[in-house]
């Protein structure tokens, strides 16, 4: 089958490809509360024909498209989960897709049912794994620890749990693509930074802020100078590592006129490698410790890992690039731009699997903006669905000359996911950095 006669097996479900964007942005649900996304998504999968496996405890589910002939295995993600963004104009409980995941869903469908076409599979071998899946967004961090601490989940972010259960197990390569606001490029790639999670509770001593201030310890100054040591280190963070730090305040204090015994910051520490990560969330710790120590107070923190830096695979961006570049033009196309500070738990599969993670166009307004909106779905939801069919088609013809070109590429960062879940599981920490005696205090960082 040619080019052009994969464009069209899509733009035949034109109708239902806009509908979805439509509907999914009407109906926006956060990260492991996608559960209405689930259903609408299940049935339209079930009514074109596919057998599906539901992850069932969590939102979500995956499917398989076989060629019925030996070869690699595609892997094609669709990520579900809003933002949360009162401020948004078309927020519904305090939700919006004002990151696009939505139209990534879209364009799952339109991959899915193009492929699932008559003589779509003519000529390729191996498989495609269509895969719903939840919980990109790094959010509602105590929500997503108290299914962890019930044992419904073991890792915060979707696609790492879906990682961890096996849902994933035999994929050789893994994309999907992500909507952009750029004005300037309608498909671009670049790699990106990862990140862990960070709690801090600071513990002091009630009393009267009025008749008694000296009788207390006050847990909202020793955490807002917290924030302020942590401020003071950013000149010691290398600008090779991309590192960002950006702490806010959860709770500071439940009544004016006592002294506040609690406070409490939530931070990301992100950087361009997870050795670099580890040496500044030291750097971090370090600070909120010392600045307990200048009050008195107590400090706790709660660490969590997040994210693998992101490596897109060349030889997957190489493939892309062509197909984008006959599709919309080569001035329309940048596949190598700068390194992106951002993180997603696409960087996780990188580190076990071949990894694309390109932006195709079609956006406006501000990523996690309250004037983010899909603006031209044509280009987000259909002629990305396009691409995500011609790139299983490039990559499993010929005998999947191509992709096991690509498989034979230099190795992964890990051999396998139990080495890559090792390195990841080191960075869970629960501690009580400060704790005093009569004559001594001593720091843990």
């Amino acid at each position: 089958m040619e080019f052009d006669a994969y464009r069209t097996l899509v733009e035949k479900h034109r109708e239902l490809i806009l509908e979805v964007e439509r509907y999914l942005w009407k109906h926006p649900e956060t990260g492991f509360r996608e559960w209405n996304t689930t259903e609408y998504l299940a049935g339209i999968f079930e009514a074109a024909g596919y057998t599906l496996h539901m992850a069932g405890d969590i939102p979500g589910f995956y499917t398989d498209l076989d060629t019925g002939r030996p070869g690699p295995r595609i892997l094609i993600m669709g990520e579900m989960d809003a933002l949360l963004a009162p401020n948004h104009p078309e927020a519904v409980n305090g939700c919006a897709h004002a990151c696009g995941h939505h139209a990534q869903c879209a364009e799952l469908v339109g991959a899915a049912l193009a492929l699932k076409e008559p003589g779509a599979l003519d000529g390729l071998c191996g498989s495609i794994r269509f895969m719903a899946v939840p919980a990109e967004e790094l959010i509602e961090v105590s929500f997503r620890e108290s299914l962890r601490q019930k044992g419904v989940i073991h890792y915060l972010g979707g696609k790492v749990e879906y990682l961890y259960r096996g849902y994933m197990d035999g994929c050789d390569i893994a994309y999907l693509l992500h909507a952009t606001n750029s004005r300037s490029e309608d498909f671009n790639c670049y790699n990106s930074n990862g990140c862990i999670t960070k709690e801090v509770t600071y513990k002091g001593v009630a009393a009267h802020a009025g008749g008694s201030p000296q009788s207390g310890v006050n847990a909202l100054y020793a955490a807002s100078l917290g924030l302020q040591a942590v401020n003071a280190i950013r000149e010691t963070f290398l600008d090779s590592d991309h590192v960002r730090v950006h702490p806010i305040m959860t709770s500071g204090g439940s009544s004016v006129n006592i002294i506040p015994s609690e406070a409490t910051l939530s931070t990301f520490i992100r950087g361009a490698s997870l050795e670099s990560i580890r040496e500044n969330n030291r750097k971090v710790t370090r600070a909120l410790a010392g600045a307990a120590v200048s009050l008195g107070a107590k400090v706790t923190v709660h660490d969590r890992p997040g994210y693998a830096p992101l490596l897109n695979d060349p030889g997957i961006v190489e493939a892309a690039g062509e197909i984008a570049v006959r599709l919309l033009g080569a001035d329309r196309v940048n596949m190598h731009k700068p390194w992106g500070s951002g993180s997603t738990d696409m960087g996780d599969l990188s580190c076990v699997m071949r990894t694309f993670h390109p932006h195709i166009g079609g956006a406006s307004g501000r990523s996690h903006g309250d004037d983010y909106r899909i603006t031209d779905p044509e280009l987000t939801c259909v002629t990305g669905a396009v691409i995500e069919v011609l790139l299983a088609v490039e990559l499993l013809k010929d005998g999947a000359a191509r992709a096991r070109q690509i498989l034979a590429g230099p190795p992964l960062r890990y051999p396998d996911k139990a080495a890559y879940f090792a390195d990841m599981d080191s960075f869970f920490r629960d501690s009580e950095l400060v704790t005093y005696d009569e004559n001594r205090i001593c720091i843990e960082f």
